[in-house]
């Protein structure tokens, strides 16, 4: 039993010994004091710009000229090639974009790049798009991997004493990629073809449970139409959604889409039939919709039908003397207010009678 023992120890042993000793020198993960790991995340429209990145601190040191060398340079290590600043510390810093954008006026595919910046003396400079976005810094940076390169002109900024990257200026299509640090500022503007990405989007999200229900292709066809993008698909995803729920809702929507494409008659008749079956809060909404189209007088006409319809409704007569207002006839716009307060009203809509009537009457 002794002997059996031990030659299984010692088979042990033999085997442990042909392990290879690298297998031994892994090493543990332990934080990055000097430049932590950091990561950015901005959504413009349905779309994304992410950055990771490492953080490196001032801490005192001078920065533009000395820590980050001006213009372009040979390092004394990996592929010999003249270099930009890899934007950060530690590995690449990494630009992910996910969908296709705009960059500094440049296309540029949807995907991740190694995101790389040049400073020079007079504050002029350069972004660079690599494909290898796997590197250490930009030892390995070679111009053949180069998806984009633009000009900037880098900005003085309030005191950054950790390297940051943010994105400002949003709009609805596009937004602004800035690193901050020290005292300058490194501005990309970033856009996106938004109606475009979000209809594609929508096509792809209708194969699935979205496209189940009615409600699906009719917010699909209205977002179209309030962009008026690409109507020709917006009306196709409407008459699906009337086909499945012929409806104020649904036929409002395509209405409006064939108004949109110059079919006016025909979307006049179209709404003169979903008015008949409208609810109280459907026509209000209808009636608010055409005032910020600038078509008064058909909202004044669709709110006096909603009064007659709901004569005792306070918050209908309420929304016909703001029509009202919009169409400079104050006489009229009076009398609906104080009908309005005589309905016992809602908090809310005593205060806006209240409000407009003071404002009338001086």
């Amino acid at each position: 039993m002794f002997t059996q023992t031990l030659q299984i120890r010692m088979l042990t042993l033999l085997s442990l010994l042909s392990i290879p000793m690298a297998f031994f020198a892994q090493s543990i993960t332990t934080p990055r004091a000097a430049s932590p790991a950091a990561s950015m995340t901005q959504t413009v429209g349905i779309s994304t710009i992410t950055v990771d990145y490492s953080r490196p601190s001032v801490n005192e040191r001078e920065i533009w000229g000395r820590l980050v060398r001006y213009g372009w340079n040979v390092q004394g290590f990996g592929a010999g090639n003249e270099a930009p600043w890899r934007s950060g510390a530690n590995e690449n810093s990494v630009l992910t974009l996910s969908h296709d954008a705009i960059v500094e006026g440049k296309k540029v595919p949807a995907g991740s790049y190694g995101l790389f910046f040049v400073i020079n003396e007079d504050n002029t400079g350069e972004v660079i798009l690599s494909k290898n976005h796997r590197s250490w810094g930009s030892y390995w940076y070679d111009p053949a991997e180069d998806v984009m390169r633009a000009d900037i002109s880098i900005r003085e900024h309030t005191f950054t004493e950790r390297l940051t990257y943010d994105v400002t200026n949003i709009s609805r299509t596009s937004g602004e990629l800035v690193l901050n640090w020290e005292k300058k500022q490194f501005p990309v503007k970033i856009e996106f073809d938004v109606d475009a990405i979000v209809a594609a989007n929508a096509a792809e999200e209708l194969k699935g449970p979205t496209g189940f229900s009615w409600q699906g292709f009719n917010s699909a066809a209205a977002y179209l139409l309030q962009n008026n993008h690409n109507l020709e698909q917006a009306l196709a995803w409407s008459e699906t959604a009337v086909a499945q729920n012929n409806s104020f809702s649904t036929l409002r929507v395509k209405a409006g889409i064939l108004t949109a494409m110059g079919k006016e008659a025909e979307g006049s008749k179209i709404m003169d039939e979903a008015i008949v079956d409208a609810t109280e809060a459907e026509m209000n909404a209808y009636g608010y919709q055409l005032i910020n189209a600038g078509n008064t007088k058909r909202a004044i006409e669709i709110m006096q039908m909603n009064t007659k319809r709901h004569p005792k409704s306070a918050n209908a007569w309420d929304s016909l003397g703001e029509a009202y207002v919009m169409a400079k006839e104050k006489d009229k716009a009076v009398k609906s207010f104080k009908k309005s307060l005589s309905l016992n009203p809602a908090p809310n809509v005593k205060a806006n009678s209240e409000r407009y009537l003071k404002q009338l009457e001086g």
